[in-house]
């Protein structure tokens, strides 16, 4: 059972790490420094945390975690698959924007589904699944047409809509990245077109094509 203490000095070390990674890159940051700048000792860091890959999948499960409540609160009442997905991305911009630096830092990894701190790695699977299972509570109801061969594989792919959001948001130098607001505005007007698009039945060759490049995609990945 985790005691107070110990959950304050996991903390330290946690808010220790994002602050290094914020400033000297995730690769330069050392387990070392994260301990003396958490003023902990050396071995401490490493028995919360046996790795700089499980500090980052840590900061990704709490992230998760703390955007739990805040999605329901968004969401909740909204109807339309636009303003729906607006609001669910627009959490994840907000949770994300005081580390912003950090997924600045991890961009070279994450774009690595090898590398555990990949967003689209074995390891962040869960994360990645809970993530996902969001886009499917916002299509439940959401007033567009969703054909049955598309519906499995929509919550995915939205998730994916996003993950490109959020790469665009990172690396926007905008003023209070303002073109990443007007980029995900347009960009998810498109996708609901999209989508709606596709449930008519004449789209119905384009929907095969569509699944057969996902499962593709997805057993090259697994």
């Amino acid at each position: 059972m985790k005691t107070l203490k110990s959950e304050e000095t996991r903390q330290k070390i946690l808010d220790s790490a994002l602050a290094l990674f914020r400033e000297k890159g995730f690769e330069s940051a050392t387990m070392r420094e994260i301990a003396t700048n958490a003023e902990a000792a050396t071995g401490a860091a490493y028995y919360y945390y046996p790795s700089k890959d499980a500090i980052v999948l840590d900061f990704y499960r709490q992230s998760s975690a703390e955007m739990r409540g805040k999605i329901e609160a968004a969401i909740e009442g909204v109807s339309g698959l636009e303003r729906r997905l607006l609001a669910l991305i627009g959490v994840k911009l907000t949770q994300f924007a005081p580390n912003r630096g950090v997924l600045r830092a991890l961009l070279r990894s994450g774009a690595d589904p090898r590398d555990p701190v990949s967003p689209f790695s074995k390891e962040s699977a869960e994360i990645r699944d809970a993530d996902i299972a969001w886009f499917a509570a916002i299509l439940s109801d959401c007033g567009v047409r969703i054909s049955k061969d598309l519906e499995p594989h929509l919550p995915g792919l939205l998730w994916f809509f996003q993950m490109g959001v959020i790469f665009f948001w990172v690396v926007d130098e905008s003023a209070g990245q303002a073109r990443t607001e007007r980029l995900l505005r347009l960009a998810v007007k498109s996708v609901v077109t999209l989508v709606k698009l596709a449930g008519l039945p004449l789209m119905r060759p384009v929907r095969k094509k569509t699944v057969e490049i996902v499962e593709l995609v997805k057993g090259a990945s697994s």
